[in-house]
């Protein structure tokens, strides 16, 4: 009957739907210097990076580099992304794949779970404490792992009340949109002191232009660096991700 195929369809997409999300976090923790590769179309300072990106074909160049997780911008209006780019990769790869994008509602961590995020970003600086703590809690129930964003020695303790396990510093201020490096350098002595070495996993994310910056991301002991404009930028995005994983294994 046309109503049984019907059926057994909608059972097929239901079971993509609920299926067991991706460790983003066992991505994060592999030795040496972890790599999350950014497909970003644009962005409010830089303006068009690659509006006509190809996603799985970026998708394919991360993954042939040595990419260990993915990062995709689902923002349309600062960042030129869209819902759809996930659903076209997200039954094309293996690798975790992180939603990026401004958070701020219950509605959304849903959303990223029905366009199949195995990760999604949540920033300090956009939600007060109890309202991080409980989209934090709604994505752990639904199977998700989230990267709690910083910027400030502030934040960074506000977020250390949480049970966040895995941090991203973000090397621009969102304010200005200026890069430091030195903020993850400063913000992970600060961790240390707080909590000791290897306390959470660490993300360090923006102002990676080249394998120095990811060297001396890696020794200042983060797990990984999110990279986006570079590698979008590189006409050859493969060997610049492989040359980030090289300096880290050295650094590591």
């Amino acid at each position: 009957m046309f109503l049984d195929r019907i059926l057994q369809h909608k059972a097929e997409e239901i079971a993509e739907l609920t299926a067991s999300r991706r460790r983003f976090s066992t991505a994060l923790k592999r030795s040496g210097l972890s790599v999350i590769g950014e497909i970003k179309r644009a962005s409010p300072s830089k303006g068009v990076i690659d509006g006509g990106v190809d996603p799985l074909r970026r998708l394919r160049l991360y993954e042939r580099g040595g990419a260990d997780a993915v990062s995709i911008l689902t923002d349309r209006a600062f960042f030129g992304g869209g819902p759809e780019d996930f659903r076209c990769l997200r039954t094309r790869t293996e690798l975790p794949l992180l939603r990026k994008d401004f958070l701020v509602s219950e509605v959304q961590i849903y959303e990223s779970l029905f366009l199949g995020a195995d990760a999604l970003l949540l920033i300090a600086a956009a939600l007060e404490k109890e309202r991080l703590e409980a989209l934090l809690s709604l994505t752990y129930a639904l199977g998700m792992e989230a990267i709690v964003e910083v910027h400030t020695g502030e934040e960074l303790y506000a977020v250390l009340e949480t049970d966040a396990p895995i941090l991203g510093i973000n090397n621009r201020d969102l304010s200005t949109f200026a890069v430091d490096l030195r903020t993850t350098a400063r913000l992970m002595d600060v961790l240390r002191s707080a909590e000791g070495e290897g306390s959470r996993i660490v993300v360090a994310e923006s102002g990676v232009g080249g394998e120095e910056d990811a060297g001396y991301l890696a020794e200042t002991g983060v797990d990984a660096i999110l990279v986006g404009e570079a590698l979008m930028r590189a006409s050859d995005p493969e060997e610049l991700l492989r040359s980030f994983k090289k300096k880290g294994r050295r650094a590591a």
